[in-house]
């Protein structure tokens, strides 16, 4: 019976986070109400509010559903990446871009960073930063795995240079989000391009003759 309870109330979390990602979708995050994301997952307002107490829970939600989707979906690169640098990371970067608007649209993703810098010290916050530490940590483990293989210069610090790749994927995203505009390839080359010219200053350096 207990398994039966955990795999009902896994069904309608998942219900109830998937109608609130289309309606915040279609209608805008500031124009849904709870009661709104309760009808459209069939189940009563009582029960969503047991689930998610605010509007903001359910976005944070929404983004971790989000985030460990990509990061499992990155994990099979990390095991078995290119045998170059430069291609490992975009193909990396390229799984985390394509993800990004399937649950959230650039208004959603708007509204969570805006709530997790205007309330650094809230629960929200944390958990919004540790989940791009989760995603920071994932770009390390793939340049560990580089370096082990010999493809990046031995003298590197992963964790340091993973920190730096993730920093600047991260910047461009947030670019991307804030213009209504700019289309998903705009980003793909603005990102290549990045990393790239990064990718070439971790290559290992040939010896020189004596």
């Amino acid at each position: 019976m207990t398994g039966l309870r955990e795999r009902q109330k896994a069904d309608r979390t998942r219900r109830i986070l998937e109608a609130a990602s289309r309606l915040f979708r279609a209608q805008g995050y500031d124009a849904v109400r709870i009661e709104d994301i309760a009808a459209a997952a069939e189940v009563s307002a009582g029960t969503c509010y047991n689930y998610f107490s605010t509007k903001g829970d359910l976005l944070l939600s929404i983004v971790s559903m989000e985030v460990e989707e990509v990061i499992e979906a990155g994990r099979a690169l990390v095991l078995s990446p290119p045998s170059d640098v430069a291609r490992a990371l975009v193909e990396l970067i390229r799984i985390y871009y394509d993800h990004s608007l399937n649950y959230l649209s650039k208004e959603m993703w708007r509204k969570a960073m805006a709530i997790s810098i205007e309330a650094p010290a809230t629960p929200f916050s944390r958990h919004y930063t540790q989940l791009d530490a989760m995603l920071s940590a994932q770009v390390c483990e793939l340049l560990s795995a580089l370096k082990l293989r010999g493809l990046t210069r031995g003298d590197l610090d992963p964790a340091v240079l993973g920190q730096i790749v993730f920093s600047a994927l991260n910047q461009l995203f947030i670019e991307f989000v804030k213009d209504d505009a700019m289309p998903m390839h705009d980003l793909h080359r603005a990102s290549e391009a990045q990393t790239i010219a990064l990718a070439a200053l971790m290559r290992p350096q040939p010896e020189r003759m004596a």
